[in-house]
């Protein structure tokens, strides 16, 4: 087991008070290298009992040697070894909640039947209604089918729901909205893009969420296309946000225009796609994709239909060679791939003050230490270190907008506007090598985004409500 959540676990024990005192327990923990912290009593008894022990280390290797020795000794069974992470997630991390109550039989005639009936009978004439007299104005689906979950790859959609349900937290902490994880025990694409369509009624928009590449290019297109509400895959969507408001702030502290850079991305899954499709509407010329086998360039056929697109769309000079040859003259690195592809030595071939992006997790492209001296601007997607590039910062705020405007979709401009909107949260009196980025707990970064995205679905067109706050201005 390992730990997680601090230097610290529960220990469960069914203690023989025949054959073993508490006592010898406790010095047992002691040599070896445990703290008992705390102790609860869960079923006493004359003969045996069960009691939890919280047991504080030094180390977390230590976990494992204090176990296998607790596990050996007599009169004592380990039933279950336990640490504050997966405490939090007994019984799930969200719940339902009524708004109103229902304390008598006028209010049950009123939230049920016969009430309800008239509500159903006026959405039935106008279904526009349901935005305003269902939960649909303000609630999202989170969808996945658990094939591309964090960095631990196809675990399945059950292992998947601890993460969807911390996306719906998340949702609801910093942007009240109302979002519910969804995973499906399918991998056929045509299936997934049928399940979503028949749930559109309940929700007002859709949030994919690890699903892997190449077929989460198909579901999402085929789904915005087909769906009159937002549909939003974070993993692309939010990481090029993300990334481009880091990177309109670290292009302030070097000096240089997005226009006159050399940029090249390394891993052209879901993500590197969509980052490399932000960065060129954002007016970046000069783009170079690198995957495993080099250069993506014109003249090659690749079995990725998405490859042979983004080679249409990239690689202005046509370069070819490893991520060590293409790497020569960029100002920018953008890592999406995989721990130690890049070395200090790829960092020194680049243009004075390079720019690296090394977001792989949990282990970045290169590290901090290696990149050193010759990295001017380092982030990663990692909490420990400085210029943390977190989703986070863009999906509450994107649907916040979107939900209070109704908008049909998530349109380009509105993502680009999200960007911009994230960077101007860092003033120029805060912006250095190590504050490009604000903050996921910055209480500022979910209204400005909100504001950034109503305004240009506003002026795009693709909303189909202006929010009461907006009807004053210009």
């Amino acid at each position: 087991m390992r730990l997680e959540g601090g230097n610290s676990f529960i220990l469960r024990v069914e203690m023989d008070k025949q054959v073993v005192t508490f006592g010898e327990l406790v010095s047992l923990i002691g040599q070896n290298g445990g703290d008992i912290v705390a102790i609860d009593v869960i079923q006493p008894g004359r003969k045996t009992e069960v009691r939890d022990l919280t047991v504080s280390v030094v180390e977390p290797s230590v976990l494992e040697t204090l176990t296998v020795a607790v596990s050996a000794m007599k009169g004592i069974h380990l039933v279950n070894v336990s640490d504050r992470t997966f405490l939090l997630h007994l019984g799930g991390k969200i719940q339902v909640k009524s708004k109103v109550p229902i304390k008598n039989r006028d209010d049950l005639s009123r939230v049920y039947t016969p009430g309800v009936a008239k509500v159903c009978l006026a959405i039935r004439d106008d279904i526009s209604k349901a935005h305003s007299l269902t939960i649909r104005r303000n609630t999202v689906a989170v969808v996945s089918d658990g094939t591309a979950v964090l960095g631990l790859g196809d675990i399945g959609p059950h292992a998947a729901m601890p993460v969807m349900e911390g996306k719906a937290m998340l949702f609801k902490e910093l942007a009240d909205v109302d979002a519910f994880p969804i995973c499906l025990d399918t991998k056929d694409t045509e299936e997934i893009i049928a399940i979503v369509k028949a749930l559109a009624p309940t929700f007002g928009g859709i949030n994919l969420e690890d699903i892997s590449s190449p077929r989460c290019f198909e579901i999402e297109r085929r789904l915005k296309e087909q769906l009159d509400i937002p549909v939003f895959h974070d993993d692309q969507h939010g990481t090029a946000v993300v990334l481009l408001a880091g990177l309109i702030n670290a292009l302030k502290i070097v000096g240089k225009e997005i226009g006159d850079i050399k940029v090249v991305v390394c891993g052209i899954g879901a993500a590197g796609v969509a980052c490399s499709r932000m960065l060129l509407a954002a007016g970046v010329t000069h783009l170079v994709g690198v995957d495993k086998d080099g250069a993506i360039h014109r003249g090659a056929h690749y079995d990725n239909p998405a490859w042979n697109e983004y080679a249409a769309l990239t690689n202005p000079h046509n370069e070819q060679g490893r991520l060590s040859e293409v790497i020569e003259g960029a100002d920018v690195f953008i890592g999406l791939s995989r721990p130690r592809l890049l070395h200090n030595e790829d960092v020194r071939r680049m243009k004075p003050d390079p720019i690296v992006f090394a977001m792989a997790n949990p282990d970045p492209e290169i590290s901090p230490e290696e990149a050193g001296s010759y990295v001017r601007v380092y982030a990663t997607g990692r909490s420990d270190y400085p210029n943390q590039l977190n989703n986070v910062l863009v999906f509450p705020g994107i649907f916040r907008g979107a939900l209070d405007a109704r908008a049909s979709t998530i349109s380009e401009s509105m993502k680009l506007a999200a960007a911009h909107a994230i960077a101007s949260i860092v003033t120029e009196e805060e912006l250095n090598e190590e504050y490009i980025i604000p903050s996921v707990f910055n209480d500022k970064v979910v209204p400005a985004v909100r504001k950034a995205v109503v305004l240009e679905a506003i002026h795009s067109g693709v909303a189909r409500k202006v929010p009461s706050d907006f009807r004053n201005l210009d």
